[in-house]
């Protein structure tokens, strides 16, 4: 799972038209935006899309100024979930805390 936070400037004439062709995208949300060209957008990996190259297609609509990457989380979903919780502490660890 790959996520991506993204704040979208754009020209505001062009807002309309920058507007319906992120929301015509797979694997892309606007979330908020505003009446100046500021657009919060959610990337994520599609099928046939990584965040990467939606984030790359959002660069070239016409009228987007700029695309700032605000937030990122991936996950693999595939790992075992022991991967996931914290290592033990080792014994050496341990008599360095009990120093403290």
């Amino acid at each position: 799972m790959n996520i991506c936070g993204c704040l979208v400037h754009a020209a505001v004439l062009s807002l309309p038209g920058i507007r319906d062709r992120v929301e015509a995208m797979n694997g892309v949300e606007i979330h908020a935006s505003d009446d100046e060209g500021r657009l919060v957008v959610v990337v994520e990996d599609t099928e046939t899309n990584t965040a990467s190259e939606l984030i790359m297609q959002l660069h070239q609509i016409p009228g987007v100024l700029s695309v700032t990457l605000t937030y990122h989380h991936f996950e693999d979903l595939a790992a075992p979930q022991a991967a996931s919780l914290p290592a033990k502490s080792s014994q050496a660890g341990d008599k360095t805390h009990d120093h403290l």
